[in-house]
């Protein structure tokens, strides 16, 4: 292994995930110095079929296994799940997302596991959780963002579009999950470990639909007291305003985000327009929000006279936060997120050269965090896996081979 000094070195978890959410949660981890020992069926996880290919390798897998050793089990043979079992012996957690109790029926759960390793953190991810009326529904992602309230939020303001609300542009639903998944399996550890610590293991339970719920604000605290239904608001914020995107004169569109009163003042300085400067109607950021709509036309006429880059530089001059929307395009050529490694290329001996990467969050001490490897090939390491961590003799490993066990 590379020695790298990271947080998390020492720490070894089992990945029993496919898809998303387990494995986002798991790379988060193991961005961070984690030894993860990802567990891929024959043909490996479904997510190297998706995004786009380069030599027959997806350019997703690249991040989305980074950091992480791979190896292959057939979890439907008996053998497998001998492995499974003396593998756990070596780890600290498990993190998977099965529909619940699909873990109990292959024989691996917690308490299963448990017998191998009594302070096992194992981490459940799934659409509703583990328990409830919803508990064996099917779920992705995408279900979880309907439930949690965020797709209806994700629509222009009612009465505006006969166009369904839109999907946020990523599987932002299992991410959530995966953050949720990866904080909650180190806040269980650092019960487990810390003085006068317990030793004992603890289970998590995450559901996609939660994981979403938590992120939307004040929507239910509104509704429960005033009978209030937050609405969709396109481009704006419910809470506050001036914060839109407006349109410019080359057919773009910049973000501003003026709702602070000395930003309002710089805006409607520029604007042209200084007598909204604490006006009735305009004074603090309640009137203003009541008044988005008229607030909006006014700027907008005003951005609409402008080109993109002009209209930045005026407000970047002026201190008013402000953004034209970024294409992966303008990420990539960023000197912000160049100067401090958000941006990276690494090297992928399956892509057949440099890729690029986004780097790890959260850097530490001033510096930014390695990228050690790229998304390993199916079973790259199963035969490692086997002889550090489990002591197997290659004739062993060939018997496991032969018997469909390994691939």
């Amino acid at each position: 292994m590379i020695e790298t000094n990271l947080p998390l070195e020492g720490l070894r978890i089992l990945e029993i995930g496919h898809f998303v959410a387990a494995p986002f949660a798991t790379r988060l981890l193991a961005d961070l110095g984690a030894d993860v020992v990802k567990i891929e069926p024959p043909g490996g996880d479904p997510i190297r079929q998706w995004g786009e290919h380069v030599n027959g390798q997806s350019l997703w897998w690249s991040v989305h296994g980074r950091n992480k050793r791979s190896i292959v089990l057939n979890l439907k043979h008996p053998g497998a799940i001998d492995i499974v079992l003396d593998l756990v012996e070596t780890c600290d957690a498990v993190v998977e997302n099965f529909r619940p109790g699909q873990l109990e029926k292959l024989g691996l759960g917690p308490a299963k596991l448990r017998e191998r390793c009594p302070g096992l953190i194992v981490t459940h991810i799934s659409g509703f959780g583990q328990s409830g009326p919803y508990r064996d529904r099917a779920a992705f992602g995408v279900i979880g963002e309907a439930l949690g309230g965020l797709r209806y939020l994700t629509d222009q303001p009612p009465g505006t579009s006969d166009l369904p609300p839109v999907r946020v542009g990523v599987s932002i639903g299992d991410s959530v999950a995966g953050l949720y998944a990866a904080f909650g399996l180190l806040a269980a550890l650092w019960q487990r470990d810390r003085p006068g610590g317990e030793r004992t293991g603890r289970t998590i339970d995450v559901a996609l639909t939660e994981s979403v719920l938590s992120l939307m604000e004040g929507m239910l605290p509104e509704f429960g007291r005033l009978g209030k239904i937050r609405q969709p608001t396109g481009g704006g914020i419910a809470t506050a305003a001036p914060t839109n995107a407006y349109p410019t004169a080359d057919g773009a569109f910049v973000l501003i985000a003026a709702n602070s009163e000395p930003l309002f003042a710089k805006l409607m300085t520029l604007v042209g327009r200084p007598e909204l400067i604490g006006a009735p109607g305009y004074a603090g950021n309640q009137q203003r929000v009541a008044n988005s709509s008229a607030l909006d036309e006014i700027i907008g006429d005003w951005t609409r006279r402008h080109a993109s880059a002009a209209l930045i530089e005026v407000l970047a001059t002026a201190d008013i936060p402000s953004s034209k929307i970024y294409t992966a395009a303008d990420i990539a050529s960023d000197p912000q997120y160049r100067v401090r490694k958000m941006v990276r290329e690494v090297d992928d001996d399956l892509l057949g050269g440099p890729v690029l990467h986004p780097g790890v969050v959260p850097s530490f001490d001033g510096g930014a965090v390695p990228i050690r490897w790229t998304g390993p090939a199916i079973g790259e390491h199963t035969e490692e896996v086997l002889r550090s961590a489990l002591k197997l003799t290659d004739a062993k490993i060939e018997t496991l081979r032969s018997e469909g066990v390994i691939a």
